[in-house]
């Protein structure tokens, strides 16, 4: 696999890949990689994005006299080594291993520890269990877009006492709703995920746009707020690119919300020859490696092994970036506030822009350099 080409790159970038780490050759975007010994911030992409997803964060990291690393996460664009097939074994999608990639990219460059895990949507998660478990290396948190709650928690003081209630079954309590609705979580953990939008009847490029445009601040209606809990009648209040129709797929759950001609023309943030890099690479690729990711975390399979951290905190000094318009913040109920009171106990900022929806880092570059090099300078 080669590296991707300068001419799509920010000055400044380079891509390149680094070979035989845990199993995969690696494809990163860097800046500010000269002079060598400079501290290492590492960033950590989302679904469905690429380091490229960086662009416009790293130039200003490697100005401001960091090294910044953006890898292609495993199951992502030029990253390779993993297995793109629905019934591959899971288990190399599990967090710990996710981790492992990442020390082994950030040791791979000479650095022994990074001066913050910057992570956006499932990259947040990344980010979160990097820094949870291994706080000597990472040194700072910075999560944009997912708030974490904390890590998977074992029962406590459940001695003579009476088993649990079982949770309700929230999925057939969505599908009963007036309007039935699914979750997409469970939704892209579906064999049929991977085909709905790697072949949308719209095409893999009008497929992305809308997608992009549904959950940013270009999508008016996208005006969050905290939800009352985890039932079906408060998570039906989300739009449906989180709170799916039953019957429908993302491809056509998307496509109802396609912008016109003018709005992508309009759009400076996400231009088509920036598009163009996500649906050539998600062309090759397909979808199925990223959506491994939700299978991994739906199937509860593999994430019985994050219990070894229950009960541990984030100490590191932490913020949380994210767009104003961004349901991201709150579709799962009372993580952002726990996050905020008890998961991280150094945190220094929470940080709501306007003008930027789920996607801040592409739609409010500016605001969110300014607010990561001030957190990581102070």
């Amino acid at each position: 696999m080669e590296p991707l080409p300068s001419s799509v790159l920010p000055a400044g970038v380079r891509s390149r890949i680094l070979p035989d780490i845990n199993g995969l050759d690696i494809h990163i975007l860097e800046a500010g990689f000269e002079p060598r010994g400079r501290p290492a911030v590492m960033l950590f992409h989302g679904f469905p994005e690429l380091a490229y997803s960086w662009r416009k964060v790293l130039p200003a990291l490697g100005a401001a006299g960091y090294h910044a690393i953006a890898p292609d996460l495993r199951g992502y664009g030029r990253t390779t080594g993993w297995d793109a097939d629905y019934d591959a074994d899971q288990s190399g999608f599990r967090f710990t291993n996710l981790l492992r990639d990442a020390i082994g990219v950030l040791y791979a460059l000479g650095h022994r520890t990074a001066e913050a895990a910057v992570g956006h949507d499932f990259g947040s998660a990344v980010a979160s269990y990097s820094s949870l478990a291994r706080p000597d290396i990472f040194k700072r948190m910075a999560l944009m877009s997912a708030p974490f709650a904390g890590p998977t928690a074992v029962p406590f003081d459940t001695d003579g006492k009476p088993p649990a209630a079982k949770a309700p079954d929230i999925h057939a309590a969505l599908a009963a709703l007036p309007r039935p609705r699914k979750h997409y979580q469970w939704y892209q953990s579906t064999r049929e995920a991977n085909e709905n939008q790697w072949r949308a009847k719209q095409g893999l490029h009008d497929f992305l746009r809308a997608y992009y445009h549904y959950k940013s601040a270009d999508w008016k209606a996208n005006k969050p707020y905290e939800l009352k809990g985890w039932i079906a009648e408060e998570l039906a209040k989300m739009p449906t690119y989180y709170i799916m129709d039953l019957a429908e797929g993302m491809a056509e759950s998307v496509a109802k919300e396609m912008p016109s001609a003018a709005e992508i023309a309009a759009n400076k943030w996400l231009t088509e020859a920036e598009l163009k890099v996500y649906s050539g690479e998600y062309q090759r690729t397909g979808f199925q490696g990223g959506l491994n990711w939700y299978r991994a975390r739906t199937s509860g399979r593999v994430t019985p092994e994050l219990e070894i951290f229950t009960g541990r905190t984030i100490d590191q000094p932490s913020t949380f970036i994210s767009g104003k318009s961004d349901w991201g913040n709150y579709q799962a109920p009372g993580a952002l506030e726990k996050m905020q009171k008890s998961v991280c106990t150094n945190m220094k900022a929470i940080h709501l822009i306007e003008g930027a929806g789920h996607w801040v880092q592409q739609e409010q570059p500016d605001e969110v350099n300014r607010l990561l090099l001030a957190f990581l300078k102070t």
